[in-house]
């Protein structure tokens, strides 16, 4: 039985979050979210010359992507360099952003996307995908909407929005299952579903119900950051 969360919010409450954007002066677009003790930054250069030639695509950019946890980000220093993790999440920003962005409005073109968690605690690859939406919104790409992401699942009995580490963790009964969801809100269109252990088809409606909810308040947030940068920006 899980009944309380460990840090006492409610089953359907996100933890508190940051966002902004044009944090990184050297980009073309950043930004940098925070929910909970996770925060993720993200850059995003381009677009600009495809390098290697061979994976140019004549009708529409390519999105290269590298995800990258830092070794400071977690109690048991992470190793340096990518492995299969930062590659899977690294395919999965990828995937989701590709659907995002308008990439035909910009072919024979590579944009390059840089995310790095600065500290974990649960939900890295949900706050990597949002913070690199913000900043290819804050570079000016054209995106069919931003990209808002936030875990799902349930623990023991209870369907719980934005899990944290401790509750991934969480092995009493039948334990944690854990589902990353990802929404293009306009569209009412997901574009990342992981499943990370076992649930069944009406618990996963509920699930992707409580995600849709929580990634609406993300989506406004995004909204806020970015409106909150232009808005500095037509006053300077």
């Amino acid at each position: 039985m899980y009944t309380e969360r460990f840090d006492k919010r409610n089953f359907n409450e996100l933890r508190p979050m940051e966002a902004e954007t044009g944090i990184v002066p050297n980009a073309k677009g950043s930004a940098r979210f925070r929910i909970g003790n996770t925060e993720a930054v993200a850059a995003v250069y381009g677009p600009e010359e495809v390098k290697p030639r061979h994976i140019e695509k004549a009708d529409r950019a390519v999105i290269l992507c590298k995800y990258d946890m830092l070794p400071f980000s977690v109690p048991d220093r992470a190793k340096p360099g990518m492995d299969r993790r930062d590659i899977e999440i690294s395919q999965v920003i990828t995937n989701a952003l590709n659907r995002a962005i308008i990439l035909e409005e910009m072919p024979r073109a590579m944009i390059n996307i840089r995310v790095y968690i600065t500290q974990a605690d649960a939900g890295t690859r949900c706050a990597s995908l949002t913070a690199a939406s913000m900043a290819c919104a804050d570079a000016g790409l054209p995106m069919r909407d931003l990209v808002a992401a936030v875990a799902a699942g349930k623990i023991g009995d209870s369907v719980c929005l934005d899990l944290t580490k401790e509750e991934e963790d969480f092995h009493e009964g039948e334990g944690a299952t854990d589902v990353p969801i990802a929404f293009l809100p306009s569209k009412n269109e997901i574009v990342l579903l992981q499943l990370d252990g076992r649930v069944s088809k009406e618990d996963l409606k509920k699930i992707v119900e409580i995600g849709k909810e929580g990634a609406m308040k993300i989506y406004e947030l995004e909204k806020k950051a970015l409106k909150r940068r232009f808005s500095n920006e037509s006053k300077s």
